[in-house]
Parts: C-alpha cells; structure tokens; sequence
C-alpha cells in the first residue's frame, strides 16, 4: 500500500515542528521574562532610556510591571510587551489613580496603553505622578 504524499509531507512538517520547538525549548528561548528582581527593573529601565539610573523601584506582584524613580525625579514605567520589556518615561500627559491596591497609570501615549500595578504603596507613587502634570498643586 503506497502512502499519499499528502500524509508524508504534513507527517513531515510536523515532525519538523515538534525538532524546533525542542531546540527552542532546549536553549531555553521564548518564556515569559518577568520583573522579579530590583536588578531586572534597572536592566529594563536601561534598555528603555539609555542611561536611566533608577533611584527608587516599585515591582508589580505579579512581576509584570515596575515603576522606577531617578535622582532626576523623572519616573518611568515599565511594562511587558510579548518576551520583552518596553517602558515610557511619565511627562506632563500621564495621569494615574488608584483602584483599591492597584494603580493604573496611564502615560498619555495612546499606543503605549494603561499599565495596572498591584503595589502596596499605590497612592503614594499615583500622588507622585500626578504632581508631574501639576495637579497636585492647588
């Protein structure tokens, strides 16, 4: 009995598949990265604005986000995107509030998005975000 050539090449092409995405896994490529430490947070920073030197770093829980603080006083935030991290220093356009324990800031770049954290301390960091646009001022 003759196989179909049809069945040998999909049988192919997924033996194929399953060889690459042993290697990938082998070499431990992909993954989910994830802020876990205050030094993947400076690399994060530093990949996002050459030179940022983070003071003061708050991590997400779930290690998906960070906010970080320079001596300048700027403060970016840090978020996820696919297995990378990409993050926007906060100006006059970024606004944040608090929604119980999470903070969601929003850094006025509509491609960028809103970033939800779960931090401890999210009033204090949404009070310094806002004073950055003025609206802590009276």
């Amino acid at each position: 009995m003759e196989t179909p050539p049809l069945v040998l090449q999909t049988a192919g092409s997924l033996v194929a598949i399953l060889a690459l995405a042993g290697l990938a896994w082998w070499l431990k490529l992909g993954g989910a990265p994830l802020l876990d430490s205050d030094e993947a947070v400076r690399r994060a920073a530093h990949e996002a604005e050459d030179g940022f030197a983070p003071m003061a770093i708050a991590r997400d829980t779930g290690g998906l986000s960070a906010l970080a603080l320079d001596d300048a006083g700027r403060i970016m935030v840090i978020k996820r995107h696919g297995n990378r991290f990409a993050g926007r220093v906060l100006g006059p356009n970024s606004r944040a509030m608090c929604e119980g324990s999470s903070l969601v800031v929003d850094c006025g770049e509509a491609r960028f998005g809103a970033v939800v954290l779960s931090l401890p301390d999210a009033q204090a960091w949404a009070d310094a975000i806002n004073r950055l646009n003025g609206c802590g001022h009276a």
